[in-house]
């Protein structure tokens, strides 16, 4: 069970005010939670290999194939503005 200290305590962290009835209902589910990881704690794990993503997912994006890069004066041809061989923009502070 967890004392009353640690949850004034987590409240703290969390910078909320913690009232004496949030405290003790807190408490009651903060330990229900703890004792729900105690179980799982007792399972033999030895021979489970880890798994890094549920779902198994792959990463889906393509190969990188490089092509042929544009020039710079085809760049800036495209550009809205430009200033000595730059793309302008707006300045942003």
């Amino acid at each position: 069970m967890i004392r009353k200290e640690e949850i004034e305590h987590i409240g703290w962290l969390a910078r909320i005010e913690l009232n004496e009835t949030e405290k003790a209902l807190f408490a009651a589910q903060l330990s229900s939670i703890l004792d729900s990881f105690a179980v799982l704690d007792e399972l033999d794990t030895e021979d489970v290999e880890p798994t890094y993503h549920v779902l198994g997912i792959k990463d889906v994006v393509r190969e990188d194939d490089p092509g042929v890069a544009l020039s710079q004066s085809e760049v800036l041809r495209n550009a809205a503005k430009t200033e000595e061989g730059y793309i302008k923009s707006p300045r942003i502070v």
